[in-house]
């Protein structure tokens, strides 16, 4: 295929994934308001559960990625030359994977407190 033809397919699915994105934010973002204000039937309710971010602030989140991002390159400097490159990589991946759960935990143990 041209190249010129390749980046213009590039450049569409770009554009609408950011649109479908943007428009399943918003209309996610106008059901949760409106049925937080109730004007909706009560049985659409169990559709939209409370979030657990309100309890757990989400930078609490990101921090324990970069943290994990950070470990990953202090790991592939630690082992030999022709190795940096994949555990870099592999442990970029497992070191934010990490993070990830473990703030998923700790927001699903503030979650249930907060409920108490």
């Amino acid at each position: 295929m041209d190249e010129a033809l390749m980046s213009v397919f590039i450049v569409g699915i770009c554009f609408f994934s950011v649109v479908a994105l943007v428009k399943i934010l918003s209309d996610n973002k106008i059901r949760s308001k409106l049925i937080d204000q109730g004007k909706l039937d009560e049985s659409i309710k169990y559709l939209y559960p409370p979030r657990m971010e309100s309890h757990v602030p989400s930078a609490l989140k990101w921090g324990m990625v970069l943290i994990g991002v950070g470990l990953a390159f202090l790991a592939g400097q630690l082992v030999p030359p022709e190795f940096t490159g994949e555990v870099t990589v592999g442990s970029m991946f497992f070191f934010a994977g990490l993070g990830l759960v473990l703030y998923y935990f700790i927001a699903r143990k503030a979650a249930n407190r907060s409920e108490k």
